[in-house]
């Protein structure tokens, strides 16, 4: 399933906070936000998952606009995973997991074996059969971030969109979480689009980013023609050496002099 960005752009009264956003996602990829706070990256991901409308432009999935689909039906198709998720009410893991299920479900229906089949094996899969049982408001940072992508995942979606989900977590839960993102998606064939901060990360994990400033895309492509010493000077006015290391690409930051 392509969704796909066309002249996309989106004010927040008299501000322009998008413009001329062009962006092509196709099923098996994995797609990078990365750009300094402010650039657009968190509202991009809402004009995708069709929580918010451009002012300008389209958002379609497979040449349909996202604004002419019921939101059912976009949820079948689109899981969002917000920068960390929290909640007044006091719900169980599995609680958090079975409303991904709601989608696929009538309305007022009961879970079904087929959604108890598909939480049981994400569960396992995410290595959080341990938790389901837990409350998820006593859960640390690194394993409500691990649900909320269980729960994307539960969905069933063909598009995941995640908004720094690595935010505030060490380095092992960052690397945790983006390798099951990775992995599902070459094993589902879905596609996934995620803001990263870290250019690190986002030069491992991601097969294209797109470099947003100032609410426009300034660079789309593979990571070494994205995040180069020149776009990061430009974009984020650091200088910045780029080392190879055993085919993967390092981006070391240096003070200016």
């Amino acid at each position: 399933m392509n969704l796909q960005a066309c002249e996309v752009g989106w004010d927040l009264g008299r501000r322009t906070i998008l413009s001329g956003v062009n962006i092509d996602v196709a099923p098996g990829e994995i797609v990078g936000l990365i750009g300094p706070n402010g650039s657009g990256k968190s509202s991009l991901l809402r004009l995708l998952a069709g929580l918010r409308r451009p002012t300008r432009g389209t958002v379609s999935l497979d040449g349909v606009a996202i604004g002419a689909l019921p939101r059912r039906a976009v949820a079948q198709r689109i899981a969002v995973v917000e920068q960390a998720a929290v909640t007044d009410q006091n719900p169980t893991v599995l609680d958090v997991l079975e409303l991904g299920r709601t989608p696929h479900r009538r309305s007022w229906s009961a879970g079904s074996r087929r959604d108890a089949e598909i939480i049981g094996a994400v569960s396992r899969d995410t290595e959080i059969e341990s938790l389901l049982d837990a409350q998820y408001n006593a859960l640390s940072g690194g394993e409500r971030q691990r649900v909320q992508i269980a729960r994307a995942f539960v969905q069933e979606p063909r598009v995941m969109l995640l908004d720094e989900p690595t935010n505030h977590l060490d380095i092992k839960y960052q690397l945790s979480l983006l390798e099951l993102v990775s992995a599902h998606v070459r094993r589902t064939d879905a596609s996934a689009v995620i803001a990263l901060h870290d250019l690190n990360l986002a030069a491992m994990f991601c097969d294209r980013v797109v470099v947003l400033a100032d609410g426009r895309v300034i660079e789309n492509g593979t990571p070494d023609r994205t995040i180069t010493a020149e776009t990061v000077d430009a974009v984020f006015g650091v200088r910045a050496r780029i080392v190879e290391d055993d085919g993967v690409w390092v981006r070391v930051g240096r003070r200016q002099p």
